[in-house]
């Protein structure tokens, strides 16, 4: 047996005798409590054996805590292989995969599968076998897809099989869908077009996969999106008297009750629909046929907890291990996905080019041409250039939305010299000087009927040491003009209110999310990501601060600038009905231009062709570990890395990342990042160590053993390993 415990060097097996009175229930997969170390702790039972290599005394399992196997075959070895590739321990992945025990849940789950169960049974004894409803696809399947009456998927599927029409648009679109409808396993990186209805599509290539006899697994980033794939899984079930209960909801949000219950649904049941975040990857299902993600640059997908997998790649593993299909979507498009095409893992599932002009809206960016920047000088020092200005009132005038994206939520920004945009900075401690909110300091009397003149009066305030800068001028240029080098979406909703008068203005950033606007004349300031759906499309987007998400200090910089870009420009009627995108930001920049042409695809492989040169992932393998000095080199000495690992640093964390320790639970560093303190300390420090992605595999054994002997060491103080992490630095 397995058991749940922290340290890194106790991540082996345990041989325990099985007393008689547990013999029936003690089955390979059910939890147990087991004594260790003179503790009761939970443990999961892998393997029954008549012998043991043990020459001791064997402790006994003290009780089942439920007889329902929850750790299947392929479930350990998803999270045994999801260990291995990121150095991490199985009791880790294993607390990611499987949600703790409630019993009253377990108990109604069952109870409500058997009722399911006996309901279908009957339904399909009154139902006549041929007559093209379909009822002859949902027959159990062996792995091999093949029906249990010896007919194959494609013939059980018959020719009465819905056209998947919107599926056509797309080069090999609709034999994809074929093809998961048939029992094979198919495996696409889809780019999605503009304007397209994304959850639909991903629904329809999931029920596909449900009517061929097997289940699909389906992980989004956040719950909006949740909720729309599972509105379009219900629509397309609705007329099934089959997929009665076959779509399994499991947001992150769910208490743990109701998570759990939905968990053993999936998992007792029969072929099933899981759509859930990041976690549902792992979600063990009957008969896997199809794992789908969408839009795997977003971050809320990489995991906090040890050992930080992503959901890409867990989901990766899972598809290859089980034969299934593998379906990856996106407006835009990852490194790491485009190196699953040009490695031949996954094909590429695009629509024509003359498809996707027709979608795409009129994108613009800032002085694009010469006659652009003579009847607009200012253009590219305003924060919305004259362009923006009339997209807006265009789209307003036809009575349609506006959408206006900005980089972050809230109030005070941070400053920039208005002639060059270095940043501004104190004199008395070189922190971030800010523009201080209407509601606090010197700005306080706006309430009081100063307005805006107070507002303006106040000046810069250090972000750091709370000093006022009254007198700055840049330390580059000698200018004394500053401006908002990040404006939030609060001021912005101000600066629109006062442009467009008798406009309404909408919010939805923060804990104000909103999931959809009307079809009418209004000015909607999202932040990113948080960005509503208007029936039938905006008439406009205008994209503000562009360049201060290019010239972010990371490596995804311009990756993630058009990813966002992308997710908000599809929101957008196309050019031919009168949408235009205004985004501002350089022209000349590579990630505009590619926004301009919509080309992801082409972005993608220059991207990817820019992490080979400088040899970043996913071209090569990397790890980081962070710690404090003395405990980063004290791990690093027990780490025998394979030959011609390369160390790079030791350099400081990157900005925001935290340093584990404090509310972390082991010397190893694991757990959640989230239990760390709000700052790393100051020495904190990161290495990097680079391989070829052929010795990754070495790699992570090697700094799994290093962490073992670390944890049985009890050296003091923390450190994390990460595999390939979203931010490198």
């Amino acid at each position: 047996m397995l058991p749940m415990v922290q340290p890194a060097h106790l991540d082996r097996t345990f041989d325990y005798r099985v007393p008689e009175a547990l013999d029936d229930e003690a089955r390979p997969g059910v939890r147990v409590r087991v004594r260790f170390s003179g503790r009761l702790i939970d443990g999961y039972v892998l393997e029954r054996v008549a012998d043991t290599e043990h020459q001791g005394r064997l402790g006994a399992i003290e009780r089942v805590v439920s007889p329902l196997p929850v750790l299947t075959g392929e479930l350990a070895a998803l999270c045994e292989a999801v260990a291995q590739r990121y150095a991490g321990t199985r009791a880790d992945v294993l607390r990611l995969a499987v949600p703790p025990r409630h019993a009253r849940a377990e108990s109604a789950a069952l109870e409500s599968l058997a009722k399911r169960a006996a309901a279908r049974d009957g339904h399909t004894a009154g139902a006549e076998v041929g007559s093209g409803n379909g009822l002859e696809s949902r027959k159990a399947t062996d792995a091999s897809g093949v029906s249990g009456d010896g007919v194959s998927g494609d013939e059980a599927a018959g020719d009465g099989a819905p056209a998947d029409d919107a599926w056509d648009q797309y080069v090999h679109g609709a034999a994809f869908v074929d093809a998961a409808r048939g029992g094979r396993a198919p495996r696409a990186v889809w780019q999605a077009m503009p304007g397209e209805d994304w959850a639909q599509r991903i629904a329809e290539a999931a029920h596909a996969t449900f009517a061929g006899g097997r289940s699909a697994v389906i992980v989004v980033a956040d719950r909006r999106d949740l909720d729309r794939v599972a509105a379009a899984l219900r629509g397309l079930c609705a007329e099934d008297p089959l997929a009665d209960g076959a779509v399994v909801e499991l947001a992150g949000g769910l208490g743990p009750q109701a998570r759990y219950r939905r968990w053993v649904t999936a998992l007792a049941g029969p072929p099933c629909i899981v759509v859930g975040n990041r976690s549902a990857v792992f979600t063990p299902v009957a008969r896997l046929g199809l794992v789908a993600l969408w839009d795997d640059g977003d971050d809320l997908l990489s995991e906090p907890r040890s050992p930080y997998p992503h959901a890409r790649e867990v989901g990766l593993l899972r598809a290859d291990a089980a034969g299934a299909g593998f379906l990856l979507g996106g407006h835009a498009r990852t490194a790491e996905a485009q190196s699953l095409v040009d490695h031949g893992w996954a094909q590429d599932l695009v629509a024509p080019r003359h498809r996707v002009r027709s979608a795409s809206p009129l994108i613009r960016a800032l002085a694009d041409s010469e006659q652009a920047l003579a009847r607009d000088p200012a253009a590219r020092q305003a924060r919305l250039p004259a362009i923006g200005f009339q997209a807006a009132r265009d789209a307003l005038a036809a009575g349609l939305p506006v959408l206006v994206q900005v980089p972050r939520a809230g109030y005070i920004p941070v400053v920039a010299c208005a002639n060059c945009r270095e940043p501004a900075r104190c004199r008395r401690c070189a922190g971030p000087l800010g523009l201080p909110s209407p509601r606090t300091g010197a700005a306080a009397g706006a309430e009081g009927g100063g307005g805006d003149d107070q507002e303006a009066a106040a000046p810069p305030t250090c972000r750091w040491c709370g000093t006022p800068a009254r007198s700055h001028s840049c330390t580059k240029c000698g200018s004394r003009a500053l401006r908002a080098q990040v404006t939030g979406a609060q001021r912005t909703a101000e600066e629109f209110g006062r442009a467009f008068r008798g406009v309404p203005v909408i919010g939805s950033s923060g804990s104000e999310v909103r999931d959809e606007v009307p079809a009418r004349a209004a000015v909607v300031v999202a932040t990113v990501g948080a960005e509503p759906v208007a029936p039938g499309g905006y008439g406009a987007a205008l994209l503000l601060d562009g360049w201060s998400l290019l010239t972010r200090a990371d490596l995804r910089a311009g990756e993630e600038a058009l990813r966002r870009w992308m997710a908000a420009s599809a929101l957008v009627r196309s050019a031919e009905a009168g949408g235009k995108v205004v985004v501002v930001a350089d022209a000349g920049a590579e990630v505009v231009q590619a926004l301009i042409r919509w080309d992801p695809v082409g972005q993608a492989q220059l991207e990817l062709a820019g992490r080979r040169e400088v040899r970043f992932p996913p071209a090569v393998r990397i790890a980081a570990v962070d710690g404090a000095p003395d405990t980063l080199s004290a791990f690093l000495d027990l780490v025998e890395l394979p030959d011609g690992a390369e160390p790079l640093g030791p350099v400081p964390l990157p900005p925001g990342v935290r340093l584990p320790g404090g509310g972390g639970r082991d010397g190893a560093g694991r757990g959640s990042a989230r239990d760390a303190p709000a700052e790393p300390p100051a020495d904190a420090e990161r290495m990097l160590l680079r391989v070829p992605r052929r010795d990754g595999a070495a790699l992570s054994r090697a700094l799994a053993v290093g962490q073992a002997a670390f944890s049985s060491h009890r050296v003091q103080g923390t450190v994390r390993v990460q595999i390939d992490p979203v931010r490198v630095g």
